[in-house]
């Protein structure tokens, strides 16, 4: 795969989302914002650096930041025609005094409360009559647009182009870091800007079955389950993928688990369409499991969505109902899992459509036999 030309790609443009933020603020009885989660400044701005506070009136956007990323900051703001102003400052109290002075006059600020600490929240509250906001911006990230999607599935092809590059080797006996290894190495070079997550490589009748493995010196040998979480990131966006392999012949019980799983999965990627519910999608796989008698091993939730975060809103899961939109992105990745005989988990990446979803990802599934090796 020829590496990310990020220039390739539809632009970024973030100017229409301060309108949405504002509209949402003044229906929530703000008339300012103080935003500190790292993902929704750069979803407000196109800012892409690990300090940077936004402060958004009725009129006003501006991006405080220290004196690492002035440049940085007006190249990215520029690049993604965003309407505001960059102001950098050289240290904590300096961007603290900004922040005062950018909200005086103003009677109602909304703050980030879940990303700030308590000595944060206490230091801005002593100057600033803060109250916590309502998640606005978790809400208006949650629908994705068409720039968003196409690094998305860039970022799906990536993992995927890895993934086939690498599955066949796991019958050579390697260790589990040696493919999480492989999988990031590949990524990398198909112009990832680096892993989605820490890769999840799980292997054998014990480390299988643990959903969030984390791989190490184990070697992967024949009879093995093998299962395989990988995602990589482009331009700051997120793609999540898991499949699971058998090396060698799969036994019985592999074979039963496999295919439940899967169909398992089916039935809940049949359920997601704009206007379902997030909990009937999570039934949808719990309750195939449940008739295959593997229910009681199916231990997290059915699915997540994933963007500028690997992890947000909307959760698939049966304490979350709510209803699906078109033009969000989620996974649906039910799994089963029983220590002393292994796991099989299967994710895809969709994204939500009026009349069902479009997947992001197309990596072979219908069996867990490892794909051929390329011939040369």
């Amino acid at each position: 795969m020829r590496p990310v030309d990020v220039t390739e790609l539809p632009p970024i443009e973030v100017r229409p989302r301060a309108a949405t933020v504002r509209h949402t603020m003044a229906a929530a009885g703000l008339d300012a914002l103080l935003v500190s989660n790292l993902s929704d400044v750069r979803w407000m701005t196109g800012f892409g650096g690990s300090n940077g506070w936004v402060v958004l009136t009725s009129d006003t956007l501006t991006l405080v930041t220290d004196g690492r990323y002035g440049d940085q900051a007006v190249d990215q703001l520029t690049a993604t025609s965003a309407e505001g102003d960059v102001v950098v400052e050289r240290t904590i109290g300096e961007i603290r005094s900004r922040l005062v002075q950018l909200t005086a006059g103003h009677t109602s600020i909304g703050a980030q409360a879940q990303h700030l600490s308590h000595a944060e929240w206490s230091a801005l509250e002593d100057e600033i009559a803060l109250q916590p906001e309502p998640n606005l911006l978790r809400t208006a990230r949650r629908r994705k647009d068409a720039a968003e999607l196409a690094r998305m599935q860039r970022a799906a092809e990536i993992a995927e182009t890895a993934l086939a590059d690498v599955a066949p080797m796991l019958t050579d006996e390697p260790t589990e870091a040696d493919v999480r290894d492989e999988l990031e190495y590949r990524m990398r070079r198909c112009g990832a800007d680096g892993p989605s997550y820490d890769t999840i490589v799980g292997s054998g009748p014990e480390q299988s079955a643990r959903p969030h493995h984390r791989p190490n010196r184990r070697r992967i040998v024949e009879g093995d389950n093998v299962v395989i979480d990988v995602g990589a990131l482009v331009d700051g966006y997120h793609s999540d993928m898991t499949r699971t392999f058998v090396i060698g012949d799969p036994s019985p019980e592999q074979q039963h688990r496999y295919e439940a799983v899967l169909a398992a999965q089916l039935a809940g990627l049949a359920a997601v369409r704009a206007g379902a519910s997030s909990v009937a999608v999570d039934g949808a796989c719990r309750s195939l499991l449940d008739e295959r008698g593997l229910g009681d091993w199916f231990v997290h939730g059915t699915g997540h969505g994933v963007g500028l975060d690997i992890h947000e809103d909307p959760f698939l899961r049966w304490i979350d109902d709510t209803e699906l939109a078109e033009g969000e992105v989620v996974t649906v990745e039910p799994g089963v899992y029983r220590e002393g005989s292994g796991g099989v988990r299967i994710e895809d990446l969709v994204t939500i459509t009026a009349d069902g979803h479009r997947s992001l990802t197309a990596f072979p599934k219908d069996s867990p036999c490892l794909p051929s090796r390329p011939t040369t």
